[in-house]
């Protein structure tokens, strides 16, 4: 690690205190994997009784070690831990890894975590921790974690301890191994964004899994997972937050249409990383990242040799948005010649015993189609991998073809990703050692390939620091006024006046061409209560329904509206909020009364420009209903762009809004009209409130 965290990859030594002859206690674990790099560094051990463990005796204290550690790890009972501290601190100690939990609660002091990162961090010295399960680094031969690791490629930090585990355990059984562990904790001092920004320099390091529940300075973690993919390191991201439990409070349908899962995947979205769902599809997915060339696009041809498998095998790719390309003439016929007569040469292509007959024949086939360049990867499914395994005279052949498929892949940069019905056989850990993933079902190659198209898709972008404010909405602006300000930003609104008593509606309705639509303007959901009324023709109509209104809800602000009355307009919802970790988002979807019932959304962190907006536009699955569906006349999808744009700006630019939202915003030929507007200020300091 770089500059003040060095001393959590290579320290020069490192004390244990807690350490515990008990093979149950932490202090043992770590003891034991710290002496496993004792021909690395000076490795001491601590323990109050001068416990012998493992065969090496310890000492009582810090102050009995013959040189200050470098490094001290705190796995002592939690009420000792303040007093280890400072006296390691006051012998010159420069890191801590804090393997103790619940510090604050055994010392009956809450905050004294916080404190003691304080009192560490002005002595000049780091804290990783506490509370976590501690760090692993390969190259370096560090192993202070409970658990076991086996050397690789993959740097894991997650928050979760026992899941970063697990990660581990799923690299190991892939045969990728891992080059550097950190289970971070509470944060009090080293954060997750700190650690990562050391593994851009981390040669050993090839690919990222993070594991997050909270995101602190989001922004600043974008940023430096930018920096990891320039640096050609990909970063996969797991986290929590998908449930409907997160969503449950939120007093706009953007709040309600969004969970933190979203947002996070919007920042991995900005920085070309990847969310993922669960450890096994991240260590899937690291298969493709590591050393295995990636995809230039979306196009996929399939070699099985059983017709079933391959036809489950298209339909999984279709699943994933990959494609499954018809051949050309020329291909097919190329492949035809090396299968028996009336074989499949179609894509997927069935071998029909041609794998049996001659092993050689699943090179070939690779060959011809990786050189013909219509597809961007070839996928193998089926028994390729059990051959040896299940008759052990062909397993030296079935790894010549491992190697040939291999050779192919590095002289054409096009991936081959086998799908084989084997979880770890010798040819299975061949192709993997050689670049080429082997996955045990098909859902995960076809997930895994549809990620990597993802990630090579997605472009990094710039993501500008917003201006500080509150993420706490506070009171709704009147509707008159939160459209003033969205069409001070750009947004086009029918033209609209406030009517108070019945006999405001001569003057309103001579001002305000009709049709009309009338809003009880101080109601954030109108609709619900019965706040709307829609169509009405003239000065009559617009009277009874005010009295209505007036009779149902009482006096107030209500607004005259011309009605939008353009034929096969669409309806979409354009909304912004502020998140507590990663600052403005902007969302935009298809909206209406039934904007929560589909859930078609697409979110980013704002502000975006037009072209950047246009594309969350194009990833809606209501897209079709925007350019031409069934004879429509298509909706002037720049305007659309142009409004989602402005409405991120707004969020971004403007302290004094924690919320907006449109819905809808229709859609037409001839340009996009906002038709409602909830603005939430953010919240006014309470003026009576003492400094």
């Amino acid at each position: 690690m770089s500059g003040s965290l060095s001393v959590f990859s290579n320290p020069k030594s490192v004390a244990v205190v807690g350490a515990s002859a008990d093979p149950a206690k932490w202090g043992y674990w770590i003891a034991r994997g710290a002496l496993r790099g004792a021909h690395r560094r000076d490795v001491y051990l601590v323990n109050a009784r001068g416990a012998v463990i493992d065969g090496v005796p310890s000492a009582r204290s810090l102050a009995d070690l013959p040189s200050v550690p470098e490094l001290v790890v705190l796995t002592a009972p939690a009420p000792t831990i303040p007093a280890v501290v400072d006296e390691a601190l006051a012998l010159g100690v420069k890191g801590f890894l804090g393997i103790t939990a619940h510090i604050d609660l055994a010392n009956g002091e809450p905050g004294l975590e916080q404190r003691l990162a304080g009192r560490i961090n002005r002595a000049g010295a780091r804290i990783v921790g506490p509370n976590c399960l501690g760090l692993y680094d390969a190259e370096a031969e560090l192993e202070l974690a409970w658990g076991s690791f086996v050397p690789g490629s993959i740097a894991i930090v997650s928050q979760s301890g026992q899941l970063g585990l697990e990660l581990a355990g799923l690299a190991a059984h892939a045969g990728l191994g891992v080059s550097r562990f950190v289970s971070i904790g509470n944060q009090v001092d080293v954060t997750a964004t700190d650690l990562l920004a050391d593994l851009v320099t981390h040669d050993a390091t090839r690919a990222v899994v993070l594991y997050l529940e909270s995101f602190g300075e989001g922004r600043e973690l974008v940023r430096v997972m930018t920096r990891l993919r320039e640096a050609g390191k990909r970063v996969i991201v797991l986290t929590v937050g998908a449930s409907d439990a997160s969503r449950a409070a939120a007093r706009s349908h953007t709040g309600a249409l969004t969970a933190p899962t979203d947002v996070v995947a919007a920042a991995c979205r900005a920085a070309g990383a990847v969310l993922v769902e669960t450890p096994s599809q991240a260590i899937d997915l690291a298969h493709l990242l590591v050393g295995c060339p990636l995809p230039a696009g979306d196009r996929v041809a399939i070699v099985s040799d059983s017709g079933g498998q391959g036809a489950v095998a298209a339909d999984a790719m279709a699943r994933h948005g990959l494609t499954v390309p018809r051949l050309s003439d020329r291909t097919r016929a190329a492949v035809s010649a090396l299968l028996p007569e009336g074989a499949g040469a179609a894509n997927p292509i069935d071998l029909a015993g041609a794998g049996e007959q001659d092993l050689d024949t699943y090179a070939r086939i690779v060959d011809v189609l990786v050189r013909s360049g219509e597809v961007d990867a070839v996928v193998m499914s089926g028994y390729f991998g059990c051959y040896g395994a299940d008759t052990p005279t062909l397993v030296e052949r079935e790894l010549e073809v491992a190697a040939s498929v291999a050779l192919t892949v590095a002289e054409h940069g096009c991936p081959v990703i086998v799908h084989s019905m084997s979880h770890d056989s010798e040819v299975v850990r061949e192709l993997r050692a050689r670049a080429v993933p082997a996955l045990f079902t098909i859902d995960a190659v076809a997930r895994s390939l549809g990620l990597a198209v993802d990630l090579v898709r997605s472009v990094p972008r710039d993501i500008r620091q917003p201006v500080a404010a509150a993420t706490t909405p506070g009171e709704a602006l009147p509707y008159l006024a939160g459209r003033d300000l969205l069409a001070g930003a750009g947004l086009r609104y029918p033209r609209a006046v406030e009517v108070r008593t019945l006999q405001d509606v001569d003057a309103a309705t001579r001002e305000v061409p009709g049709p009309y639509v009338l809003k009880a303007g101080w109601l954030e959901h109108k609709t619900e209560v019965g706040g709307v009324a829609v169509g009405l023709s003239g000065p009559e109509e617009v009277r009874a329904a005010l009295a209505g209104m007036i009779d149902r809800l009482g006096e107030g602000g209500y607004v005259l509206e011309q009605l939008d009355t353009r034929a096969g307009a669409v309806e979409l919802i354009v909304g912004a909020r502020r998140d507590s970790a990663f600052g403005p988002v902007v969302l935009v979807g298809m909206g209406g009364v039934q904007a929560e019932l589909y859930k078609d959304v697409a979110l980013a962190l704002a502000p975006i420009d037009a072209a950047e907006a246009r594309r969350l536009v194009e990833s809606l699955a209501g897209l079709p209903l925007l350019t031409g569906f069934r004879g429509r006349p298509p909706a002037d999808l720049d305007a659309v762009a142009e409004t989602v744009a402005a409405v991120s700006r707004l969020i971004a630019e403007n302290a004094d809004i924690a919320e907006c939202e449109i819905n809808p915003l229709r859609a037409g030929p001839d340009g996009a009209v906002a038709v409602d507007a909830l603005v939430l200020a953010a919240p006014t300091p309470d003026k009576e409130a003492t400094p």
